[in-house]
Protein backbone atom coordinates (compact mmCIF):
# COMPACT_ATOMS: atom_id res chain seq x y z
CA UNK A 1 0.00 0.00 0.00
CA UNK A 2 1.40 3.68 -0.99
CA UNK A 3 2.22 5.51 2.02
CA UNK A 4 0.22 8.27 1.04
CA UNK A 5 -2.63 6.01 1.08
CA UNK A 6 -1.98 4.36 4.76
CA UNK A 7 -4.17 6.94 6.62
CA UNK A 8 -6.76 7.19 3.57
CA UNK A 9 -10.61 6.50 3.62
CA UNK A 10 -10.14 2.87 1.97
CA UNK A 11 -7.13 2.66 4.99
CA UNK A 12 -8.02 4.41 8.24
CA UNK A 13 -11.21 5.62 9.48
CA UNK A 14 -11.44 9.19 11.21
CA UNK A 15 -11.23 7.73 14.49
CA UNK A 16 -7.79 5.78 13.68
CA UNK A 17 -6.70 9.06 12.41
CA UNK A 18 -7.69 10.65 15.21
CA UNK A 19 -6.09 8.46 17.61
CA UNK A 20 -2.64 8.09 15.89
CA UNK A 21 -2.81 11.74 15.62
CA UNK A 22 -3.39 11.98 19.30
CA UNK A 23 -0.75 9.46 19.83
CA UNK A 24 2.10 10.77 17.44
CA UNK A 25 1.19 14.62 19.62
CA UNK A 26 1.76 11.99 23.28
CA UNK A 27 -0.77 13.13 24.38
CA UNK A 28 -2.73 10.85 26.70
CA UNK A 29 -6.83 10.92 25.71
CA UNK A 30 -7.75 12.78 29.38
CA UNK A 31 -5.39 15.21 28.72
CA UNK A 32 -6.65 15.50 25.06
CA UNK A 33 -10.15 15.59 26.65
CA UNK A 34 -9.55 18.53 28.69
CA UNK A 35 -7.97 20.30 26.15
CA UNK A 36 -11.44 19.94 23.88
CA UNK A 37 -13.25 20.75 27.32
CA UNK A 38 -15.18 17.49 26.53
CA UNK A 39 -15.17 14.11 28.64
CA UNK A 40 -12.52 11.48 27.91
CA UNK A 41 -15.91 8.91 27.47
CA UNK A 42 -16.36 11.07 24.19
CA UNK A 43 -13.38 11.16 23.21
CA UNK A 44 -12.84 7.45 23.10
CA UNK A 45 -16.49 7.37 21.13
CA UNK A 46 -14.92 9.40 18.65
CA UNK A 47 -11.51 7.15 18.31
CA UNK A 48 -14.20 3.73 18.24
CA UNK A 49 -15.87 5.67 15.57
CA UNK A 50 -19.25 5.09 17.88
CA UNK A 51 -20.20 8.60 17.11
CA UNK A 52 -18.65 11.60 15.12
CA UNK A 53 -17.78 15.72 16.67
CA UNK A 54 -19.37 18.70 15.73
CA UNK A 55 -17.22 20.96 13.53
CA UNK A 56 -16.50 23.55 16.05
CA UNK A 57 -14.67 20.83 18.12
CA UNK A 58 -13.25 19.23 14.87
CA UNK A 59 -11.51 22.38 14.47
CA UNK A 60 -10.26 22.70 18.16
CA UNK A 61 -8.88 18.67 17.36
CA UNK A 62 -6.94 19.47 13.86
CA UNK A 63 -5.23 22.79 15.67
CA UNK A 64 -4.35 20.97 18.79
CA UNK A 65 -3.15 17.93 16.75
CA UNK A 66 -1.37 20.06 14.00
CA UNK A 67 -3.06 18.08 11.09
CA UNK A 68 -5.53 19.80 8.88
CA UNK A 69 -9.42 19.06 9.39
CA UNK A 70 -9.79 17.67 5.74
CA UNK A 71 -7.07 14.95 7.12
CA UNK A 72 -8.93 13.99 9.94
CA UNK A 73 -12.24 13.87 7.90
CA UNK A 74 -11.03 11.74 4.94
CA UNK A 75 -6.53 11.55 5.52
CA UNK A 76 -6.11 13.86 2.43
CA UNK A 77 -4.15 17.01 3.18
CA UNK A 78 -1.61 17.81 6.04
CA UNK A 79 -1.53 15.02 8.16
CA UNK A 80 0.72 12.36 9.36
CA UNK A 81 2.94 10.13 7.34
CA UNK A 82 2.50 6.75 7.27
CA UNK A 83 4.47 4.70 10.06
CA UNK A 84 7.64 3.86 9.25
CA UNK A 85 9.43 0.73 8.91
CA UNK A 86 12.82 1.94 10.44
CA UNK A 87 10.92 3.52 13.39
CA UNK A 88 12.51 0.92 15.89
CA UNK A 89 15.94 2.23 14.64
CA UNK A 90 15.12 5.95 15.03
CA UNK A 91 13.63 5.32 18.44
CA UNK A 92 16.38 3.52 19.18
CA UNK A 93 18.74 6.47 17.96
CA UNK A 94 16.33 8.85 19.77
CA UNK A 95 16.95 6.85 23.07
CA UNK A 96 20.66 6.86 22.89
CA UNK A 97 20.59 10.60 21.65
CA UNK A 98 18.38 11.69 25.14
CA UNK A 99 20.59 9.28 27.21
CA UNK A 100 23.92 11.42 26.07
CA UNK A 101 22.35 14.39 26.72
CA UNK A 102 21.36 13.65 29.90
CA UNK A 103 24.75 12.41 30.39
CA UNK A 104 26.31 15.62 29.26
CA UNK A 105 23.60 17.83 31.40
CA UNK A 106 24.77 15.74 34.60
CA UNK A 107 28.50 16.20 33.69
CA UNK A 108 27.63 20.62 32.70
CA UNK A 109 25.76 20.73 36.24
CA UNK A 110 28.62 18.92 37.85
CA UNK A 111 31.60 20.90 36.44
CA UNK A 112 29.34 24.59 36.80
CA UNK A 113 29.07 23.36 40.79
CA UNK A 114 32.77 22.64 40.83
CA UNK A 115 33.37 26.46 39.01
CA UNK A 116 31.50 27.76 41.62
CA UNK A 117 33.60 26.28 44.62
CA UNK A 118 36.40 27.52 42.57
CA UNK A 119 35.29 31.29 42.18
CA UNK A 120 34.81 31.15 45.82
CA UNK A 121 38.07 29.81 46.78
CA UNK A 122 39.42 32.32 44.67
CA UNK A 123 37.34 35.40 46.22
CA UNK A 124 38.57 34.34 49.58
CA UNK A 125 41.98 34.40 48.24
CA UNK A 126 41.46 37.85 47.25
CA UNK A 127 40.63 39.19 50.27
CA UNK A 128 43.15 37.46 52.17
CA UNK A 129 45.82 39.13 49.79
Amino acid sequence: MPAEDWYGPDAATFGDRLAAAREYAQMSQALMARRLGIRASTLRSWEQDLSEPRANHLSIMAGVLNVSMMWLMNGEGEGLDAPNADAAETDADVATILRDMRDLRVTISQSSEQLGRLEKRLRAALKDT
